[in-house]
């Protein structure tokens, strides 16, 4: 075993962990789940069988990451955050057949207490405030607050907003970092100087 993990955890037969990893207090991951190297999973986390987490992410307590979830690389799930696969659930009706996929990309940052339904894609470094809920795909570097979310800025690699208008002709630096972004319509990307 080449992952820490609390004698409370339940890893199911067949589970995958990367090296590295910290499993913490009364986490269940099911025997499909594939996670992937330096992964915090926080007290009382969930992972279902057919999720794909990828190399340092950060799950923090609380949070259940359910069939067709996918975390890229570096994902940050804030505590209590909650995650969907079934759009219209009913107690009395199955929908396992109608699972919608989620993919979170790259260094995403997800608030606590957020709601992000299912079948979203969440681009690379966004960033959801606390107790936002994502109906829709995400840009990324966006910055999401609200319920429904909606786009109030752009976040750097660094996660400090950046001084840009939501859409038009833009570059600024990273007052941190100095990293470069250009803001073309209404997409940002970080440009190599």
């Amino acid at each position: 075993m080449n992952y820490t993990a609390h004698s409370s955890a339940i890893i199911d037969e067949g589970a995958i962990i990367g090296e590295n990893s910290r499993v913490w207090h009364f986490v269940h991951i099911c025997g499909g789940a594939r996670i992937g190297r330096g992964v915090s999973l926080g007290q009382n986390v969930f992972v279902g069988n057919k999720v794909l987490i990828g190399d340092n992410c950060k799950i923090q307590n609380n949070v259940s990451v359910y069939d067709n979830v996918t975390l890229e690389d570096g994902v940050f799930c804030g505590p209590s955050m909650v995650f969907t696969n079934v759009y219209n659930p009913r107690s009395l009706i199955e929908r396992k057949d109608q699972y919608r996929d989620t993919l979170v990309q790259t260094g995403a940052t997800l608030g606590a207490n957020c709601t992000i339904v299912c079948g979203v894609n969440i681009g690379k470094f966004a960033f959801v405030g606390a107790g936002a809920v994502i109906n829709r795909n995400v840009p990324a570097y966006a910055l999401m607050v609200g319920v429904p979310a909606r786009q109030i800025g752009w976040m750097s690699e660094y996660g400090e907003q950046l001084e840009l208008p939501l859409a038009g002709e833009a570059a600024v630096r990273c007052k941190h970092s100095g990293a470069s972004y250009v803001l073309a319509g209404n997409v940002l990307t970080k440009v190599d100087v």
